[in-house]
């Protein structure tokens, strides 16, 4: 490019010498000169015609024909388009790729941009949410899928847990969504059939629900059994007595753990119960009071530090939470030890916690904890006669009320655990008027 541009530059020169050479001879100087300059413009201005006629021209695809600076420049023009194009056809081929590899998926697959409206969707999604090509492109998201709960979630900003809503053509079918942001705010979502989870959900609680009923009754017969034996026991040879007292003791256990299986389907299925005011600290008052009946010889120091504060909930199964956290720590703490309950309000909502001084847990526990059935030392639950799904029922009983567990521990320096409940589920009381 060089080399042309000082070639252009040195024709350019030869030629105005030789104009100012035939001038001068013939005394036509500045005829000569604006002649030869005139010249030279119409040919430049001649090669851009050309130029823009070819980049416009979509019927042929070779450079016109020139030579010096121009010529080059039609030829590096040429090795850019072809480039170019080569780049093109290769993110095509990838985008296709792309295409065809989200088509195949089973889950339903949306691109919306970040007004919310519909830019691509692979075919799942046509399927799962009945989505029309040639009507619904460019058309806003959440009034394809008209339903209360999606568009909250779709306008926050922040998708850790996916939603599981019904499906917009299907009231059979539930769908679950995961929304993740990109570009500027831009949304991929991918939305998959869950309803055969659903039903394997239900098949398992009518099972625990339908086996817990039935094993209940044969159970009852046979502590009943037990029972009778034990209190005449005297009757009985010796070698007996101990034999009929461990089938006693694994009878109440299985018993215990028949009726937390019943709590639990119960707080899993039944969602219809009616919220009303607990008074929490007259709960509490009472819960504390069989701790210490509990604990009996162990003469733990148990407190009670409770604000006067009502909460709008289930009695049942807001005095089965708080008593399992309470009496888990009588359990698990050894003699002597202080367990501390504090039920108190701050900005954040309402609190309950329940804290102790004993062994504690291995933090790698910690997330397991409230898993059925889960241990973290199976050794101490068959000590205590615990079934496992103590803090199972605590964590459905907070769900059920807006509310989480938060659990923390140290081995050695004893366990923490606190309940959280949103302001909203405070009970406000009238004022009462002195006039």
């Amino acid at each position: 490019m060089k080399h042309d541009w000082r070639s252009a530059i040195r024709r350019l020169i030869f030629s105005l010498a030789l104009a100012f050479v035939v001038g001068w001879s013939l005394d036509i100087l500045a005829y000569t000169l604006v002649l030869t300059l005139g010249v030279y413009l119409a040919w430049h201005l001649r090669q851009l015609h050309k130029l823009q006629q070819w980049l416009t021209s979509r019927d042929t695809d070779e450079p016109p024909t020139s030579h010096g600076l121009w010529g080059s420049i039609f030829d590096d023009v040429y090795r850019l388009q072809r480039r170019q194009e080569k780049s093109r056809n290769k993110l095509k081929a990838m985008l296709k790729r792309v295409q065809d590899s989200t088509g195949a998926l089973k889950d339903g697959v949306l691109m919306v941009d970040s007004h919310g409206n519909l830019e691509w969707w692979n075919h799942a999604a046509s399927t799962l949410l009945g989505l029309q090509n040639n009507k619904d492109i460019g058309q806003p998201i959440t009034n394809l899928v008209r339903n209360p709960d999606f568009k909250a979630y779709f306008d926050k900003t922040h998708y850790e847990a996916p939603l599981e809503i019904s499906s917009p053509i299907n009231n059979d079918a539930t769908l679950e969504f995961h929304i993740t942001l990109f570009g500027r705010k831009d949304r991929l979502i991918v939305c998959r059939d869950i309803s055969h989870l659903h039903q394997l959900e239900a098949m398992r609680q009518d099972f625990v629900a339908n086996a817990s009923h039935e094993l209940r009754t044969p159970l009852t017969v046979i502590s009943g059994y037990l029972e009778t034996f034990i209190e005449y026991k005297e009757t009985l040879p010796a070698r007996w007595g101990r034999a009929l007292q461990q089938m006693h003791e694994q009878s109440q256990r299985m018993q215990n753990l028949i009726n937390d299986l019943l709590v639990l389907s119960r707080l899993e299925t039944n969602h219809g119960q009616e919220h009303a005011k607990v008074q929490v600290p007259a709960m509490l008052t009472a819960l504390v009071a069989d701790a210490r009946s509990l604990s009996a010889d162990k003469k733990h120091v148990i407190t009670l530090e409770c604000e006067d504060l009502d909460l709008l909930g289930i009695e049942t199964e807001l005095a089965s939470a708080f008593g399992n956290l309470i009496f888990n720590a009588v359990k698990y703490t050894p003699q002597a030890g202080e367990i501390n309950i504090r039920w108190w309000q701050d900005t954040s909502g309402l609190h309950l916690e329940v804290k102790d001084n004993g062994l504690g847990i291995d933090p790698k526990h910690i997330p397991r904890l409230t898993e059925r059935f889960y241990r973290a030392d199976p050794s101490r639950h068959s000590d205590t006669g615990g079934t496992g799904l103590g803090l199972a029922i605590v964590k459905h009983t907070l769900l059920r009320h807006d509310g989480h567990l938060h659990i923390s521990s140290q081995l050695g320096k004893g366990s923490c655990f606190t309940c959280h409940f949103p302001v909203s589920r405070k009970v406000l009381r009238a004022k009462v008027s002195n006039g």
